[in-house]
């Protein structure tokens, strides 16, 4: 069965068998988890994380998941990771549905490709369980979640306000989140927030913003871009949005390289068509290769899933973005 996000948010106190969440949106992520977490303790089943670092530990999952557990007659059991089961742990997968009611397996990857989507693993679950897409594609649904966020703080919009936002932000949901939180804080005694509260508020934020960082990058303009990460580190500009920005970027560029005549359909806006066109002839293509695992272990640095320095690793991605190498493919940064 696929949800999306919306969706899933309401069958969270019933989810029992197995569940993949895999998207882009960190807002989507995050508020899942936390809703999934909060119904676990409600209910007063036990939580076990697990990382899968390499195939092998899928076995050490199904193995929690078929045992009694000590402190509860329920288990969720949370998968973090990139690494798809191989066919062995697919069939310890088959067998784990077949048989248990009561547990509960929450699988959370990133964004997948199309290929990914139909490999034994997704097609498994997507019959016997739940694929979550963690995506907001329509304005429609971007507002209706933004909405929701709104609420939670007792904050209302106008729809020329709404407009306003989701068009400062680029379509991404956390940051906009972050403004929402910034315009009831400066904000609280006002009933409808108007454009100009927003531009009063976020306007001047700061000298420099992500959108910022994304022009520089999209130049190679390496002594820039570094400037503004640097600014963005001592205001306190949360990581998470950084590698969002970057990731976004990187993917958009990779796209664009497999589908040179599909700018437009990516969601390129029209007047950065030829920037972006620009940039993939300063690019080696082969580089591309390597994003997406930099991209995986920036996230996890940034979880505290491993011992790497996230900021190191954000620079890499910076430099490979603007065409050039700071470290060694052979000297991972620690």
């Amino acid at each position: 069965m696929k949800l999306d996000y919306l969706q899933a948010l309401k069958r969270v106190d019933e989810a029992r068998g197995a569940w993949i969440m895999q998207g882009q949106e960190p807002l989507l992520e995050q508020n899942l988890l936390d809703a999934f977490r909060a119904s676990w303790q409600k209910q007063e089943i036990e939580r076990q994380r697990h990382d899968i670092n390499n195939v092998n530990d899928w076995k050490n999952v199904f193995n929690a998941l078929n045992s009694l557990s000590l402190f509860s007659s329920q288990l969720a059991i949370e998968v973090h990771g990139n690494i798809k089961p191989d066919a062995n742990a697919l069939k310890l997968l088959k067998s784990y549905i077949q048989s248990n009611e009561q547990n509960l397996l929450l699988v959370v990857m990133p964004k997948q490709d199309s290929a990914s989507l139909k490999t034994g693993f997704f097609q498994t679950v997507e019959a016997n369980g739940v694929h979550v897409a963690l995506t907001a594609n329509y304005p429609r649904d971007r507002q209706q979640i933004l909405s929701i966020e709104a609420d939670k703080l007792g904050v209302k919009l106008s729809q020329d306000a709404w407009q306003w936002l989701e068009q400062h932000h680029e379509h991404n949901l956390l940051a906009a989140k972050n403004s929402l939180m910034r315009v009831s804080d400066t904000f609280p005694e006002i009933q409808q927030i108007q454009i100009e509260h927003l531009h009063a508020c976020l306007q001047d934020q700061s000298r420099y913003s992500t959108y910022d960082l994304n022009d520089a990058l999209l130049t190679g303009n390496l002594a820039q871009a570094m400037k503004i990460f640097q600014y963005l580190m001592a205001s306190g500009e949360a990581m998470s949005l950084i590698l969002w920005s970057i990731s976004k970027e990187m993917r958009l560029l990779m796209q664009l390289f497999e589908q040179p005549q599909n700018a437009l359909q990516l969601g390129i806006w029209k007047n950065k068509v030829s920037v972006y066109q620009q940039a993939l002839r300063r690019l080696n293509p082969n580089s591309f290769l390597q994003w997406p695992a930099l991209l995986l272990r920036i996230d996890a640095a940034i979880k505290g899933m491993s011992k790497e320095n996230p900021e190191h690793l954000v620079l890499q991605a910076i430099t490979e973005l603007c065409g050039k190498t700071l470290f060694l493919p052979n000297h991972p940064t620690q």
